[in-house]
Formats: structure tokens, C-alpha cells, sequence
């Protein structure tokens, strides 16, 4: 059994070796508050608990990370584990380490029970965006570490469950980065339990060879030390056998047992310089014979996880091949640790130029336009900034949008518990419902059965198109009277702001013909799907606006038959006065009314004003609706256009627009293009990015001013047209 002096003596020669000068205090005192935190609780092997901290505390310390890292490691189960709580830490040992602690155990929250190949990088990818500060994932690799070396003391199942979760999870997270040391022990330990087999099987053979091993590595390494000697570069050589998983793979990939497999040797050249490392490589050329096609030179071109060296594969005097690496120092701490080797750095060195961390920007993806230094300061992991990563109480992942609330949170768990939401939790506090949750947060969901179920609101608090979808089909179901009244409420102002006629859509003949046209058997099916968000009533009254306008110029055209019974009659000796010819009166004044500027085509009557003779109106202008009110009759008399040559009427168009730069002139390219006399040209913005622009020009009659309506529709973003009603 392990001992706490063992353990804690480690991690206290380990701290002072990697961080010299350091002030043991602090990281005394917390050594002595998670000792009492956790002095009930005992490891598998029946140890004192504490044993895990200091060694994950070991750890850091080795990967070369700062003060509060080391006190993050020691204190990192505390709140999981213990009563211990974020405030006290912070207050204790500062708000950076209880931030540290408290992202170590959202990680560990985690549940990683499925190992479906689809869904792991999307945990790893997890695993990037939760942690606000890349040493948060530091530690947690570090504690995973420590636990796989004492995985001996776990069930059969347990080892399986770890070693699984291990080689899907954390390798490759050590991988990308850059953390080759820890990756490979990771694996080698996890293949132990996975395929102890095969891992016996290669222990084996190079127990057995180990003598012959270290024999043939000794001289490749004298060879090359003499070489670097001789030319006077400063190098250290050395040899080793690649890791027991690193074979196994080979052996699988190459369908080869292992006598078979050579390439199982691999040395390392380390030196001062990158000059220094071509100019090894030349003589390693010289020395060994070079096997084609295997050279890699990862130097001037790094690896993603930014790691540098060249890589060649030579075959000595005894015709075995192995690899040889070359690379500075600087290199090799960056291949050992990856990230980490670089947060020396951070802590006041001055020694990192901005070339020096070009690497971890490019690892991370990031956009932040930060130098160096505040960079590795903050440590932001932005790759994965369209997404957030929540959780249920139990552990369960759930991806997110960005900027998704407890509202898609929880339709994106079932339609039945948004349905009945009534509150929510956020890491254990009560929040509002459009609060916008953050990677790691834990979300409950507060649910009644007496629920009156979703509010129209709510379409517009949630970011997720599942949220939106399901409450559409909740109130599709359950709110039809509501969104029946609510729907048609919507039609009848669109229908307004178009200046369409209301009752329209009850007669006999037309209503049936709208409604095939907008694909419902009825006119309270339509306004159920405009009031629960199906169909807008734009987009309805946009598909019938023309079916409308031509139903009521027809309508109109009849009723100017019916004015009087008797037909009218084109005597010979009639003629028009500015084009138009009034029924009963041979010789009176003619104006066109400025309200609806009428052109010939257009259905036309005349209203007799008080000392201006007849002013002419279009039968759908908005003033000659009262024409059958008794006391304006006797005022109203039948006009028509005469037969007489072509001559130009003035008329007015009004169009609506999606706002834009360029669209006035877009308007008056079309209509000089079009060969019409322009009168008037102006537009004002609207609310909501819309806009309204008048044109007031002439034509000859109705089928030119249809000819031009159809020429300025066809302009991007004119979205619909109106005869002018002043």
C-alpha cells in the first residue's frame, strides 16, 4: 500500500525541480485542505485518497504548468467529491483555481458510455469547447493518466469501460495536443487490458530480444554519436523501441507477425538548431543507406498539432531498417508535451515571440487577433463557437446551437417536457427560461402537469429549428380556435395594407378559387396555419393578390353595365371631350380625378362636382365606393372611353420594396428604358427593412401601364405593385 509521505514527497521534489524558486505554502496548505476533504474516503487499493491528488499534482507540475494548475490538480475532486464548494476554494485559493476545479469536474460529470464511432469526436470536440482554459483539460488528462496506472486495482469490466473510454477519448485528445509521451502510455496501458493477448505477445518477444535489442541500438548510437563528434555538433543521440501499441498497430496494418516486422526501432538526434538539424541529416544519409520514399520533413512543414522534426527510415550494415528523428530542443519538449511545453512562457520568461506560439494559434483554430502572450494568458478555445455543450443531471451530453436557452434545452430532450416546462435550473441555481446556456452548463428542467404548454413567444426565444418545429406542431394541435382568431386577425391587416377588398374572400364564385390557389379546403384552415406559424399572411395574401385585383376589375366591369338599364348607345354625332364620352350630357367640362389617375382599358365613371363638370374616376377607386348610397346617386353618370387617336394619360404606381442601395436608380433605368415620360419619382423607407416608392408617369392606355407595372415587378426586390389611391 501506498503512503501519503511517499507520495507527498514526490510531488514536492517534482514542484521545486520543474518550477524552481516556487513557494511550497500555498501549495502546502492545499495539500492539507484536500487531505481533510478527503480523509474518509480511500483508493481500490484500500489507500488514503489524498495519494490520487498528489500525484496528478506530480503531473502538472512535470508538464511544466503554473502555480494554479498545481493547486487545481491537488483540489480537482474536491468539489465532486466532497462538501467542499467554489466559493470556499476561491476564497481559500483564488477565483483561477476554484475556476479550474470547477471545469475539471464538469468534465468528469461527463458521460461517455457510448463508444459509437460517430459520436466521439464530437466528445472530443466537447472536451475543447467546455473548458474556458486549456489547463482545465491539462489536469483531467493527467488525472486520467494516474488512474490508468493504477487500473490493476479495478473490476474486469471497470478496466474494459476505462481503457475503451481512454482510447477513444483521451489518446486522442494527447494527440491533438501534441502530447506524444502521454498518448503512447495511454495506450500501451489501455491495449494491456483490451487485447491482453496481443500486448503479452509483444512484451514477450521483446523480453525475449532485449539483449539483442540493446546491442544493436548501442551501436547505431555510438555510430552517430562519433559521426556528431567528429563534424563538432553538439548533439545527444539515443535509441528506443516503439511503444507496444505503436507494434500492434503495425502488425495489423501490415498484416505481419511480429519476426517479421523490422521497422520497430526508432533513434533520436536532438541539437541547438535548425540549421544544425539538415546538416545531421546529411550525415545520417552518409552513414546508413537511405530507403526511398521515406523521408518526412515535418520541420518546415509541421504537423497539425504542430509538431517538428524530420523523420527518414535508413538500413544499417545489418540490413535492418529503423527511423531516425532530428530535431532542437525546443522540438522535443513540444513532441513530449505539446501545449504544455510551452507555458513556461506565460509565467514572465519573455522568451516566446510571436513565431514561437504561431503553433498553438493554429492548433486551436482560434480567430482571436491577440499577441502571444495575452493569448496563452486567456487560453480561449473558440473552435467549436457554433455549438454548446450542456448537460442533463445524469450526465448525458446534449449539443446544442449557440445561444440556445432551457427552452430548446428541453425540446431538445422530448416535445412532452418542453410542452409541460415551467422553469429551469442552471448548475443548480433557477434561471430564466431565455437565459443563454453556456458550454458545461448542467440544465433540469422544471416540469407541471397543469402546463397550459407553450407561448407564442417562445418561437422567438429559441435558436434551435427542433424547439421551433415542435411548438408549431403544439399549437397546430392543440390551439386551433386560438390560432383561428389569431390567423385571421394577421390576413385581414395584410389584406388591409394592400387596399384588397375584405369581402372578397366570401364570395361564392371567387372565395372557392383562392382557396385552391393557397392549397386549403377552407378559409379557418388557412387563418389555423397563418396563427400557428405555418404560413405567414404575406405570403398568402401574395399568392392571391392578383386573383383578387382581377376578380374585382371584372366585378367592377359588370357594374358599370348595371348603372343604368339601358344600354349605351355610340350616337354618330357624339364625341369625346379629352377622350372620354359621358352618357346623356353632349358638351360639359372633363377632369381626371388626380385620386386614382384612370388611363384608357381601365373601367371608368363619372361624378359631377360643384362648378368643375365630371370628374373621372377608376370603378375601383376607393372614392366611388359609395356610389350607391342614396344621397351621391343622382351625382354619379356613366362615362366611356372614345374612339379617338392616342394620347397620353397620367397615372401613378405605387410599389413595394425590400430596402436596398441602388433601387432608385434601378427604377428610373427601367422606365427610361421603357420610352415613358417620367412626372414623378420618390420613395420613403418603412419599418421592418421595407419600402414605398410612388411613380407618377404617363401612358397611352391600360395595356402599356400593365406592360411597364410587369417591367418595374420584374426588378430584384420589388415585391408588389398598386395603382396609385390618393
Amino acid at each position: 500500500m501506498e503512503s501519503f509521505a511517499e507520495h507527498y514527497g514526490a510531488m514536492y521534489q517534482t514542484v521545486n525541480r520543474c518550477l524552481p524558486g516556487v513557494d511550497m505554502t500555498l501549495i502546502d496548505k492545499a495539500v492539507e485542505y484536500a487531505r481533510e476533504k478527503h480523509k474518509d474516503q480511500k483508493r481500490k487499493d484500500g489507500s488514503p485518497y489524498i495519494i490520487h491528488p498528489l500525484a496528478v499534482s506530480a503531473l502538472v507540475a512535470e508538464m511544466g504548468l503554473d502555480m494554479d494548475a498545481i493547486l487545481g490538480a491537488l483540489l480537482h475532486d474536491c468539489i465532486e467529491d466532497t462538501d467542499a464548494s467554489f466559493d470556499e476554494i476561491s476564497k481559500l485559493f483564488g477565483t483561477t483555481c476554484a475556476e479550474l476545479v470547477e471545469g475539471v469536474t464538469k468534465l468528469t460529470r461527463a458521460n461517455f458510455s457510448s463508444s459509437e464511432e460517430a459520436q466521439m469526436e464530437n466528445l472530443r470536440k466537447m472536451f475543447m469547447a467546455m473548458s474556458k482554459d486549456i489547463r482545465v483539460v491539462l489536469i483531467k488528462i493527467a488525472d486520467r493518466l494516474h488512474n490508468m496506472r493504477t487500473m490493476q486495482y479495478q473490476t474486469p469490466e471497470k478496466q474494459i469501460s476505462k481503457c475503451r473510454e481512454t482510447m477513444d477519448i483521451y489518446a486522442p485528445l494527447a494527440h491533438r495536443l501534441g502530447m506524444q509521451k502521454i498518448k503512447w502510455e495511454l495506450e500501451d496501458i489501455s491495449l494491456r487490458y483490451l487485447d491482453p493477448a496481443s500486448y503479452k505477445e509483444i512484451m514477450d518477444h521483446l523480453s525475449a530480444h532485449k539483449e539483442q535489442d540493446e546491442a544493436f541500438m548501442h551501436t547505431i548510437q555510438e555510430k552517430i554519436s562519433s559521426r556528431m563528434h567528429t563534424m563538432g555538433i553538439n548533439a545527444t543521440a539515443y535509441g528506443r523501441i516503439k511503444h507496444v501499441y505503436s507494434i500492434y498497430r503495425k502488425m495489423g496494418a501490415q498484416d505481419k507477425t511480429l519476426d517479421e516486422l523490422y521497422d520497430i526501432y526508432a533513434f533520436r538526434v536532438i541539437v541547438d538548431s535548425i540549421p544544425d538539424c539538415y546538416n545531421v541529416l546529411g550525415h545520417i544519409h552518409d552513414l546508413f543507406n537511405l530507403v526511398p520514399g521515406r523521408f518526412k520533413d515535418y520541420i518546415s512543414t509541421p504537423k497539425p498539432n504542430m509538431y517538428q522534426s524530420l523523420h527518414t527510415t535508413v538500413i544499417g550494415s545489418q540490413g535492418i531498417p529503423f527511423e531516425v528523428q532530428i530535431r532542437t530542443w525546443d522540438m522535443h519538449h513540444t513532441a513530449e508535451y505539446g501545449i504544455a511545453a510551452h507555458w513556461k512562457y506565460k509565467q514572465g520568461a519573455g522568451s516566446g515571440s510571436e513565431k514561437d506560439f504561431e503553433w498553438v494559434r493554429r492548433l486551436l483554430e482560434s480567430q482571436q487577433d491577440t499577441d502571444a502572450e495575452d493569448y496563452l494568458n486567456s487560453m480561449k478555445i473558440d473552435m467549436f463557437d457554433d455549438e454548446v455543450f450542456t448537460f442533463t443531471p445524469k450526465g448525458k451530453i446534449v449539443p446544442l446551437p449557440a445561444g440556445s436557452t432551457p427552452i430548446d434545452f428541453a425540446y431538445a430532450i422530448h416535445s412532452g417536457v418542453g410542452n409541460a416546462l415551467v422553469g429551469a435550473k442552471v448548475n443548480g441555481r433557477i434561471c430564466n427560461i431565455d437565459a443563454t446556456l453556456q458550454n458545461g452548463d448542467i440544465v433540469e428542467i422544471l416540469t407541471s402537469k397543469t402546463a397550459k404548454g407553450p407561448s407564442r413567444d417562445w418561437l422567438n426565444i429559441c435558436q434551435s429549428n427542433q424547439a421551433r418545429t415542435k411548438i408549431k406542431q403544439w399549437f397546430k394541435k392543440e390551439k386551433r380556435e386560438e390560432n383561428v382568431i389569431h390567423g385571421r386577425s394577421s390576413f385581414e391587416s395584410e389584406m388591409r395594407r394592400m387596399g384588397l377588398p375584405l369581402s372578397i374572400t366570401v364570395d361564392p364564385e371567387v372565395g372557392p378559387q383562392l382557396l385552391k390557389k393557397l392549397s386549403f379546403d377552407s378559409w379557418e384552415d388557412m387563418y389555423a396555419a397563418i396563427g400557428y406559424g405555418g404560413l405567414t399572411a404575406t405570403k398568402a395574401v401574395g399568392r392571391i393578390r392578383d386573383d383578387i385585383n382581377r376578380a374585382v376589375k371584372v366585378q367592377n366591369n359588370e357594374k358599370v353595365l348595371n348603372i343604368k338599364t339601358d344600354a349605351p348607345s355610340d350616337k354618330p354625332n357624339r364625341h369625346g371631350i379629352n377622350g372620354i364620352i359621358v352618357e346623356d350630357i353632349d358638351t360639359c367640362m372633363i377632369k381626371f380625378a388626380k385620386c386614382c389617375t384612370p388611363v384608357p382599358g381601365d373601367s371608368i365613371i363619372g361624378f359631377i362636382t360643384k362648378g368643375f363638370g365630371v370628374s373621372v374616376h377608376r370603378m375601383d377607386c376607393p372614392n366611388a365606393q359609395n356610389r350607391d348610397e342614396f344621397h351621391q346617386a343622382a351625382r354619379w353618370v356613366r362615362v366611356r372611353w372614345a374612339n379617338l387617336a392616342d394620347q397620353p394619360f397620367e397615372t401613378t404606381l405605387e410599389l413595394d420594396c425590400i430596402t436596398r442601395d441602388g433601387l432608385l436608380l434601378d427604377l428610373a433605368t427601367t422606365m427610361t428604358a421603357a420610352r415613358v415620360r417620367l412626372k414623378e419619382l420618390n420613395g420613403k423607407d418603412l419599418p421592418n427593412g421595407r419600402s414605398t416608392f410612388t411613380v407618377r408617369f404617363e401612358v397611352k392606355n391600360v395595356e402599356e401601364l400593365d406592360s411597364i407595372r410587369n417591367k418595374l415587378l420584374n426588378i430584384r426586390d420589388v415585391v408588389g405593385s398598386r395603382r396609385g389611391h390618393n
